[in-house]
């Protein structure tokens, strides 16, 4: 066997999405040859994905013509040949628009292929005594041959040419009785976990995946965050990512010894359940904040800018944060000023104009509104779009308002007059209640999400449509 050696290590695209071709750099002399088989900091600088393997297996046919395949696993493969040459298939058997899509190529020691979870996977080998190697990133059970795909040999519509015929072939019983493509049922991506799926965010996003059903969605009675057996109970094997739109977010209860213990329950130590998680599964973690990170004492805030919580429910969500930051694949989508399906100030305002009542509504904080819809649909551009791991300011568009800004636009549009609205400071309305300390500037930067492609729409937009759809 002739191998050529010292190319430069390189990445060619393939056909099926995902399926990335590698040189590899092999050494020789006199003696033999060397190589870097599998090498994590050069592979992922080419834009292999860290796919984090545990096992590496290898399969050792004694003669020319050996015969394995096409079998379609529930993880994902590195794989290379040893010793010897192969002719590879690979065949696209996930949900969705590639199914079917066919890739082949000879493979000799100085190449190396990475196949992701779903594409089916064959070889047939072109010398005696070759030896083919794959790195997987999942531990081998019998409980995961039930989650495999497989696909015939000789299937009509994928049409490999074999260089060996399958009649001359060394192959199995098994693989000769593989269903062909017309049968295969695709195998579905992995799932996406959504918790808190009963609130104001939860509901969003419920509309926003309808009839999706790689995601998943979990009030407090199908996964409680609060019992560790919500945690090991679950395959976290059939999952990709965790939407966390949970949170204790009563502002003022918060400030009780009571609601201090549940904040830190809901906000941090749950939120840290979720994170050693998404670390130990290698899962990406979408984590909700908040603008009560911040004092609001700066003009703007930004992703950079350093937390400075004012109050305990700012607190534990600042330490939330923390402990996301941590995890290598998270999210943290911090907002502000949230409006949804549920009690929220926007419908409270309406509900006082049609009573007749003329409120006294705080003037000195300044923020802009976040509709729950526009949440949603930003966390699912950024899963999307892969945008890079992170924090990302997301609320809805436009001039910054007060409260009472706010209540006045609510007032004029359920026909009603904005003049019934009068502004009060902070310290006035809440003079004599024990009550959160509140930043006084919550205006987001939206800069940052921007970029990536996602335009939050204007907050006054929003709130006509909200107004004008409850009515």
């Amino acid at each position: 066997m002739s191998i050529e050696f010292s190319k430069k290590l390189a990445a060619h695209e393939t056909p099926i999405p995902g399926v990335v071709l590698y040189d590899l750099p092999v050494h020789g002399d006199n003696r033999g040859w060397f190589k870097e088989n599998w090498q994590r900091e050069k592979m992922l600088a080419l834009g292999l994905p860290d796919f984090r393997p545990v096992q590496n297996n290898i399969s050792f046919n004694e003669t020319a013509g050996t015969t394995r395949g096409i079998h379609a696993e529930p993880w994902d493969k590195f794989i290379s040949v040893a010793t010897g040459r192969i002719f590879g298939a690979w065949v696209d058997l996930r949900e969705g628009p590639s199914f079917g899509a066919v890739f082949t190529a000879e493979l000799d020691p100085s190449q190396a292929i990475f196949i992701p979870r779903g594409v089916g996977n064959a070889f047939q080998t072109l010398e005696d005594n070759t030896a083919y190697t794959y790195l997987v990133n999942d531990h081998w059970s019998a409980d995961a041959q039930g989650q495999y795909t497989f696909l015939n040999l000789a299937d009509e519509t994928a049409a490999i040419r074999w260089p060996v015929s399958l009649e001359e072939a060394e192959l199995s019983d098994k693989d000769r009785a593989h269903p062909r493509l017309a049968e295969v049922v695709p195998m579905p991506p992995k799932k996406t976990l959504v918790v808190g799926a009963d609130g104001q965010l939860g509901k969003a996003l419920r509309e926003l995946y309808g009839g999706d059903a790689s995601v998943e969605f979990a009030g407090r009675a199908e996964f409680d965050l609060s019992s560790e057996a919500s945690f090991t109970e679950r395959n976290w094997k059939s999952y990709s990512t965790i939407i966390n739109a949970a949170a204790y977010t009563a502002v003022d209860a918060a400030e009780t010894a009571e609601g201090r213990a549940a904040a830190w329950a809901i906000n941090v130590t749950a939120v840290a359940r979720l994170a050693r998680t998404a670390v130990e599964q290698d899962l990406t973690l979408v984590h909700v904040s908040s603008d009560y990170v911040f004092d609001g004492t700066t003009e703007s805030h930004d992703e950079t800018e350093a937390p400075t919580p004012l109050g305990v429910y700012g607190q534990t969500k600042a330490a939330g944060d923390a402990v996301v930051s941590v995890v290598p694949r998270h999210y943290i989508v911090r907002t502000s000023w949230v409006i949804g399906e549920g009690n929220n100030f926007v419908r409270t305002m309406a509900s006082l104009a049609g009573r007749g009542v003329e409120p006294s509504v705080v003037d000195d904080q300044i923020g802009r509104l976040s509709f729950t819809q526009d949440i949603a649909a930003g966390i699912r551009h950024l899963l999307d779009s892969g945008a890079p791991y992170g924090v990302y300011n997301l609320s809805n568009g436009g001039e910054a308002q007060s409260w009472a800004d706010i209540a006045g636009d609510v007032y004029e549009l359920t026909a009603d007059s904005r003049a019934a609205v009068t502004g009060v400071s902070t310290e006035e309305y809440f003079r004599g209640k024990t009550v959160s300390p509140r930043p006084a500037n919550s205006v987001l930067d939206l800069s940052k999400i921007k970029n990536t492609g996602f335009e939050p729409p204007s907050a006054k937009d929003r709130l006509q449509e909200y107004l004008g759809h409850r009515h």
